[in-house]
C-alpha cells in the first residue's frame, strides 16, 4: 500500500512550500472557536412599549477589538450596541460582544491587523447577527435583521482617515 492510500502525503506534493528540514512556512489563518462573550437585553418600558404602534428608530453601533491571547492565537471581539426608541421612549437596548479565537501562523506582520480587523469580523458577523436577532425576538419584538457589513472596506476607510497606508494583500478582500 503506498502513502497516498492511507492519507499520508509526500512533502511538497501539493506545493505547500514546506522546507526540506520540516519547517512549516505556509501562511495559515483559521477560526478556532467562537462564542458570546457578553450579552445584555434591556426592555425598560415593558409592557407599555408593546402598546405603541409606531415603529422604533433603531441606532446600531459597531466596535471591533483584537488582542493576542496566546502564541499565534488572537481574540477578535465584535461589539454590537443597538438602541431602539419610539416616541422618545426606549423600546429595547441590546449590547452584544461576540468573539472568536483565530489562529495565525506564518502571516506577515503587515497582514495581521487587516485580517483581524477586516476579515475576522466578516467571519463572525453572521453568527453575531443571529444571536442579536434571537435576543430581540425573545424580548417580544420582531427579529432585528442587520444588513451585511463590509468590514474590510470599513477597515480601509478608517486606515485612510488615520493616514495609515494599509497593506491588505490577500486577507482584506471580502
Amino acid at each position: 500500500m503506498d502513502d497516498q492510500d492511507n492519507g499520508v502525503t509526500a512533502p511538497g506534493q501539493f506545493g505547500d512550500q514546506a522546507i526540506a528540514n520540516g519547517e512549516d512556512t505556509v501562511p495559515a489563518a483559521g477560526l478556532i472557536s467562537q462564542y458570546v462573550k457578553d450579552l445584555s437585553f434591556e426592555n425598560p418600558n415593558a409592557p407599555a412599549v408593546y402598546q405603541n404602534q409606531t415603529p422604533p428608530a433603531i441606532d446600531v453601533q459597531f466596535n471591533i477589538g483584537a488582542a493576542q491571547v496566546g502564541d499565534e492565537v488572537h481574540e477578535v471581539v465584535l461589539k454590537i450596541d443597538v438602541r431602539a426608541e419610539t416616541d422618545g421612549q426606549v423600546a429595547f437596548i441590546v449590547d452584544l460582544s461576540y468573539a472568536g479565537l483565530f489562529g495565525l501562523r506564518n502571516i506577515p506582520a503587515e497582514h495581521v491587523q487587516p485580517f483581524l480587523l477586516g476579515e475576522a469580523p466578516r467571519l463572525l458577523f453572521p453568527f453575531a447577527r443571529r444571536v442579536l436577532s434571537d435576543a430581540v425576538r425573545d424580548g417580544g419584538f420582531p427579529p432585528l435583521l442587520l444588513e451585511p457589513i463590509d468590514f474590510s472596506q470599513l477597515y480601509l476607510q478608517q486606515s485612510e482617515q488615520q493616514g495609515i497606508q494599509p497593506n491588505v494583500g490577500d486577507f482584506g478582500q471580502a
